[in-house]
């Protein structure tokens, strides 16, 4: 371990099972700051055996009640811990983030950082709130065929697998791990091998928190393990956040086994700018929203639908807030809106995407070129000249590039946002009534009219079409942690 932003990690051990960190005996991986292309940090990852073990130790603190059993006042105090750890060691985690992924400090500082603290605190309340319906419910008397009274018990799901992405690496976790250990479960965590190091560094600080042993446990590697996860038969639950393809994996893989899957995927996502929008209100709000994280974010709105007789004012308006309010460069700097990409393997991707829209007519009205700078960095890029059916306006790139759709009518351009295999995210931008009216004839799980408002972790966020299974977060995404029991007894109990 190289980097001044790493202090205090201790990269020795890197594997977590029943309470004690252990030193990984799997493949050897590199960290790479992607500002830089330097390596942050070398590190050993777990093993199949020791991934085995981790699964072991979830399914035993399960069954013994450890957690479980625990009262829901005493599970929602250590989440709170957690939350607490968090928030003081806010600083260093932020500029963690940094340095592995890429983010701008400031962004690190808030969704990366801050909005997992606000999360595990939402986790404890529904800890001691309980499930919609509550742990144990009370159904009155009912009958015919024969009068009966019923009790519905709302019970841990059991073991969960929770594998996690790069993007935002801490508040994936929070999102998944938080609400399983309200509930209840054991867990088995694994972070995308790019996202490691900070995910390390948040089970450290919940490994001081007062969970008992292996109620959470860490393996860090690659698919192996993954596959491992998603196939084993005491792992009763996979909740994976990640890409499409990646995701029908797992689903195939817990087939076997029946295991509950709830996958958040990819995303596509519009922006629709109505005939009657303010663009000089809209403009900004949908560039930053693609551009955040340099675009890597699942509801990034990629997709801009643009009345045709605006769309040279849009893009006008748009290039001059780029030129003005989204600089690009080294993440580490306050000022900076964009940083760089998680890799060169992924910018390399993205830029075959971009010469080939160009090759087939595609104009790039702003950006598609690389900073001189030493990381892997991708300006800000608008794509016009293409139309819907075009690979660059249906596959997920994860990049800040958008594409400027134009269209003629409000059917045209409903039919325009919901051209998509996704439905994540949209926005919509235009006097209320009218936004409204479009926002409820979107497929999506979730838009945002006029700017909508701030990350909320009481309402679910859930994907329609191929964005996902199950929901996350949310009195709808804690309810995915359990399973119920029904007890029934004659209204008139035998002695």
């Amino acid at each position: 371990m190289s980097d001044a932003r790493l202090t205090g990690l201790d990269l020795s051990a890197t594997t977590y099972v029943d309470g004690r960190w252990r030193p990984g005996e799997g493949e050897g991986f590199g960290s790479v700051d992607p500002a830089t292309g330097r390596e942050l940090a070398r590190w050993t990852g777990s093993s199949t055996t020791q991934a085995e073990a981790a699964i072991a130790a979830a399914r035993a603190s399960l069954d013994d009640g450890r957690w479980a059993r625990r009262a829901p006042a005493e599970r929602a105090a250590v989440l709170r811990r957690i939350a607490d750890l968090l928030e003081a060691d806010h600083e260093r985690l932020a500029r963690l983030v940094t340095a592995e992924v890429g983010s701008p400090i400031t962004l690190a500082r808030s969704l990366q950082t801050a909005t997992p603290v606000a999360n595990f605190r939402w986790a404890a309340d529904m800890a001691e709130a309980g499930p919609r319906g509550g742990y144990r419910e009370h159904l009155p008397a009912a009958g015919p065929p024969a009068a009966s009274e019923s009790v519905l018990l709302r019970e841990p799901i059991g073991v969960v697998a929770a594998i996690t992405p790069y993007n935002y690496p801490i508040n994936m976790v929070a999102w998944k791990v938080g609400p399983a250990l309200a509930a209840g479960c054991s867990v088995v965590l694994l972070p995308s091998p790019r996202g490691t190091l900070c995910t390390l560094a948040f089970a450290r600080l919940a490994a001081e928190a007062g969970l008992p042993p292996g109620v959470l446990n860490v393996v860090v590697g690659g698919a192996d393990l993954g596959r491992l996860l998603s196939t084993h038969p005491s792992v009763d639950m996979v909740t994976f956040t990640g890409s499409n393809a990646v995701g029908e994996t797992v689903m195939k893989a817990a087939a076997p086994t029946s295991k509950k899957v709830v996958l958040e995927l990819g995303g596509k996502s519009p922006t629709v700018i109505l005939p009657g929008a303010d663009l000089a209100r809209a403009v900004g709000p949908s560039l930053l929203r693609f551009c955040r994280n340099a675009g890597q974010g699942c509801g990034a709105t990629t997709r801009i639908v643009v009345p045709r007789d605006r769309m040279e004012e849009f893009v006008a308006a748009a290039t001059a807030f780029l030129d003005e309010h989204v600089p690009v460069g080294d993440p580490t700097d306050e000022r900076t809106e964009v940083g760089p990409l998680i890799s060169a393997e992924h910018r390399a991707r993205v830029e075959g995407y971009l010469e080939r829209a160009v090759a087939d007519g595609a104009t790039l009205a702003y950006g598609g070129d690389r900073p001189d700078l030493a990381g892997w960095y991708l300006r800000p890029t608008l794509v016009t000249g293409v139309e819907p059916g075009h690979e660059i306006c249906q596959d997920e790139l994860f990049a800040p590039v958008a594409v400027l759709l134009p269209y003629d009518d409000v059917d045209q351009a409903v039919a325009i946002a919901n051209d998509s295999r996704y439905g994540l995210n949209a926005l919509v931008w235009g006097p209320h009534e009218e936004a409204v009216e479009v926002a409820l004839r979107l497929e999506t799980g979730t838009v945002a009219i006029n700017g909508g408002g701030g990350a909320r972790p009481d309402v679910p966020w859930v994907g329609a079409k191929q964005s996902g299974v199950g929901m996350e977060m949310g009195s709808d995404g804690f309810a995915e942690f359990f399973t119920v029991k029904h007890l029934q007894w004659p209204a008139e109990p035998v002695a």
